[in-house]
């Protein structure tokens, strides 16, 4: 056998595959790297580069003289002009952010809205209504979770860009139901609360005020609190003249972005859109404004998929910039003294990223990247260069600079190491291939073959799905690894994406309307009966399915919806029933219980759980505020009661995954080797 010489060998990663650095823009001329490391602080040296000349410049560490904020045990730390002031101590501070002229910092105590002022040195208590179910600028858990993003971190203020405002929200949670966990590391267990909305449940009501700090007044939005109604991120004009603000329905079937009047709260309407099925509130920058054209650009999914639309200031349409079925996932930049836009699409091929440009009046699209290749790319300040690390599933990851006509300037990295094409024998092989389904989707499939592969052996298959609407797991690019005495070497594994999963833009996603879970096992049984029928070397008696919240959803309904074609399913963190997730994401697909109860029974696990013939392992967090721990409960009651083969596992005080646990972490993957070997490897 090829490379049987070297078997015992493990290549190091120098050997095989390397790390590409990490690249980052000072200016359109200048980019920085580190070596021997990738940040400072880490054994890394940070080196400036001239683009044109390629010349190195290390960087040494100097003491900032520019306002700045830590965390300390006592509380944040702020530090007014330089290292050398004397610093305050404020306790209790959640989500400082400095305004954009550095001059003052806003931040959350108690639920209520502060700003602390550099120069004076004294703190404004901007609201004080906080309480247990009162948050201003402070997220209700839904709105976190669910519309403004985890990456906020609670946080539900924005500073305007010429630093005299802020708008935030108000919530009130009142009225919404309340979820308990029960934390038990101690002697004595603590309930901890959440307030938590089901579908059809009461939901936070809602305010957005605008903070004036020359008057220290606040301006409210002339909104009715009571109506039901959701609010997406608000979006600040470059002139800080105005303050967009984006309103939904419940049914989350309509948008509509108005212009708040600052000095009264009064909204003129800007754009309204109205779809079938749903439109996601929780889209980043859907909103990009174009100052000089006196424009605004609009990201909307209305035709089916994603496109960006130039609008007047009154919100009327000028023309769309890009059209056809593919997806714009990003604009990266608008130069608007060269009139052009650059985005990031999809547009060759679903599975791959690439950057284009676009000129403002419309015409013709250019893309900038090159080869048949997953690109991810960071632009320089203004567009003048930018640099891609780039794969395939076949091809080892590379780096290059590359201009904005698409020029490659230099390669800048490689991740081959030197010995990487004798140790290549060693690594399992990858392909992407597209399954047909019988209505006409070409559903993308990753293939891993294991290390080894002899195509006259019969193969189990673990195929790792996630599942949600619009959120493609096949993604081309380079996974090639080594393993040594991994169970998982002996399997084939599969990622594979259905209609819904954005591959297909949100003309597929679509099909989920009211209907969760039912083409996701139809496609993903399409493709597994596919694999048995066209490789002969796939044995279909024993073919597994792993995935972890949606994901895990996906696991247990496939066990039980499609027993004959699934046979083990491993899922964790899992939706079981729709009626006990939250209520946002919950009712923009599915509507609300009382408006489609057959929906929400055909897309229950336990409406399947007597089919099952397979074996089932559950995984669970018990202090997860995401999928809480009963939907897990109420599984595992429901196979007793069916006298089914399961087993679970429970994470003490883990919360929706526990991979920041190490030790839990550890356990979970030795439990995957000991799953893999007792039911696909038997």
């Amino acid at each position: 056998m090829p490379g049987a010489g070297i078997a015992q060998q493990k290549p190091s990663a120098v050997e095989f595959i390397k790390r590409i650095p990490v690249f980052s823009w000072v200016d359109d001329n200048h980019y920085r790297t580190f070596r021997g490391g990738n940040v400072v602080g880490m054994g890394g040296q940070e080196i400036i580069i001239d683009v044109l000349t390629g010349k190195e410049t290390p960087v040494e560490r100097t003491v900032s003289t520019s306002p700045k904020f830590s965390f300390s045990k006592k509380g944040l730390i702020v530090i007014a002009k330089t290292a050398r002031t004397k610093a305050d101590t404020l306790s209790g501070v959640q989500t400082p952010v400095a305004s954009p002229d550095s001059t003052r910092i806003a931040y959350t105590r108690n639920k209520n809205l502060f700003v602390y002022n550099l120069a004076d040195r004294k703190e404004w208590q901007v609201t004080t209504d906080g309480s247990e179910t009162i948050y201003n600028g402070w997220s209700s858990w839904v709105y976190n979770e669910e519309i403004l993003g985890r990456g906020m971190a609670y946080r539900a203020f924005w500073w305007s860009p010429d630093s005299k405002k802020i708008a935030f929200m108000r919530f009130d949670d009142t009225k919404v139901p309340i979820h308990y966990m029960t934390d038990d590391s101690g002697i004595h267990e603590k309930q901890i609360l959440i307030r938590y909305p089901q579908p059809g449940d009461e939901n936070p009501e809602v305010k957005t005020g605008i903070v004036n700090l020359a008057s220290k007044k606040i301006t409210w939005a002339d909104y009715d609190a009571k109506v039901d109604q959701y609010f997406g991120t608000p979006v600040w004009s470059p002139s800080s003249d105005q303050l967009w603000v984006q309103w939904m329905n419940r049914g989350q079937d309509t948008l509509k972005i108005e212009a708040i009047d600052l000095a009264n709260g009064n909204r003129k309407p800007i754009y309204t859109e109205t779809q079938k099925t749903w439109i996601a509130l929780d889209q980043e920058n859907r909103v990009t404004f174009v100052p000089s054209k006196k424009q605004f650009l609009l990201m909307s999914d209305k035709s089916g998929w994603m496109h960006i639309y130039a609008h007047n200031m009154d919100g009327k349409l000028v023309k769309p910039l890009t059209s056809g079925n593919w997806a714009v996932t990003e604009i990266n930049h608008v130069d608007e003294k060269a009139g052009m836009v650059y985005f990031t699409a999809k547009k060759e091929n679903s599975t791959r990223l690439d950057l284009y440009k676009v000129k403002l009046s419309g015409g013709k699209i250019e893309r900038l990247t090159f080869g048949d290749y997953m690109h991810r790319f960071v632009l320089s300040p203004n567009a003048k260069y930018f640099i891609t690390t780039y794969a395939n599933f076949k091809t080892p990851g590379k780096a290059a600079l590359v201009d904005n006509q698409g020029k490659i300037i230099r390669e800048l990295a490689d991740s081959r190491g030197k010995d990487y094409e004798k140790y290549l024998p060693l690594v399992g092989k990858s392909e992407i291939i597209r399954v047909k389904t019988a209505d006409g989707f070409e559903l993308p499939v990753r293939i891993m073959y294991p290390a080894g592969f002899d195509a006259n052996k019969k193969y189990p298959v673990l195929a790792n799905i996630y599942g949600g609407p619009n959120s493609a797991f096949v993604n081309d690019g380079y996974y090639g690894s080594y393993n040594e005495n991994n169970p998982a070497s002996e399997v084939i594994g599969i990622q594979m994406d259905h209609r819904g999963s954005g591959q297909f833009g949100k003309m597929g996603q679509n099909y989920m309307h009211r209907n969760l879970g039912h083409w996701e096992i139809e496609d993903y049984s399409t493709v597994i009966n596919y694999l048995k029928k066209t490789y002969p070397f796939v044995d279909g008696s024993r073919v597994g399915i792993s995935g972890f919240s949606y994901g895990g959803y996906i696991s247990a309904l496939a066990l039980v919806k499609a027993p004959d074609v699934f046979t083990v399913g491993l899922a964790g963190g899992s939706v079981t029933d729709w009626h006990l997730y939250d209520s946002a994401y919950t009712e923009r697909f599915m509507d609300s219980p009382k408006e489609n109860p057959e929906g929400y029974k055909s897309s229950s696990v336990f409406t399947y759980v007597k089919n099952l013939k397979g074996h089932l392992s559950l995984n669970q967090g018990t202090m997860d505020d995401n999928v809480h721990m009963r939907n897990t409960m109420k599984l595992v009651d429901a196979l007793m009661e069916a006298d089914k083969d399961f087993d679970v596992m429970f994470y003490p005080g883990a919360a929706h995954g526990w991979y920041y646990l190490p030790h839990k972490a550890k356990f979970e993957r030795n439990a995957t080797d000991k799953f893999i070997k007792k039911y696909l490897l038997k």
